[in-house]
């Protein structure tokens, strides 16, 4: 069982790092991956023009347990939010001053789909 969940550990940071490929093609600056608070973890900060973007990444090989984007659940939600804030605290970036965006990217198979500003 272990071995099962290294794999998926390997699995999840390929397609991670594809995801940050596909962000640098499309203009976004990387800014941190793998973001981790007592709260949770953030996987990918970008900046997206003058947007700052909070990133969660989500794969199925297979749709046979639903949707990747389906993963994305109330309490992960509340605690990327969180993380997010505990991040700009750090940071010194005002939240109320600065254009914040929480995007998803799922992937089924090989199919990537984006949802800008999803939460």
């Amino acid at each position: 069982m272990p071995d099962e969940n290294l794999n998926k550990r390997k699995i999840g940071k390929k397609w991670e790092e594809y995801v940050v490929e596909y962000l640098k093609n499309n203009g976004y600056i990387v800014l941190h991956t793998n973001y981790r608070t007592r709260f949770s973890e953030i996987d990918i900060i970008a900046q997206d023009n003058e947007a700052l973007v909070f990133i969660e990444v989500k794969y199925r090989s297979k749709g046979y347990s639903g949707s990747p984007l389906e993963a994305v659940t109330k309490s992960k939600i509340f605690r990327i939010r969180n993380a997010s804030l505990y991040y700009m605290q750090a940071q010194g970036i005002n939240p109320e001053k600065t254009n914040i965006r929480y995007d998803v990217i799922g992937i089924l198979g090989d199919k990537l789909t984006h949802i800008k500003g999803a939460f």
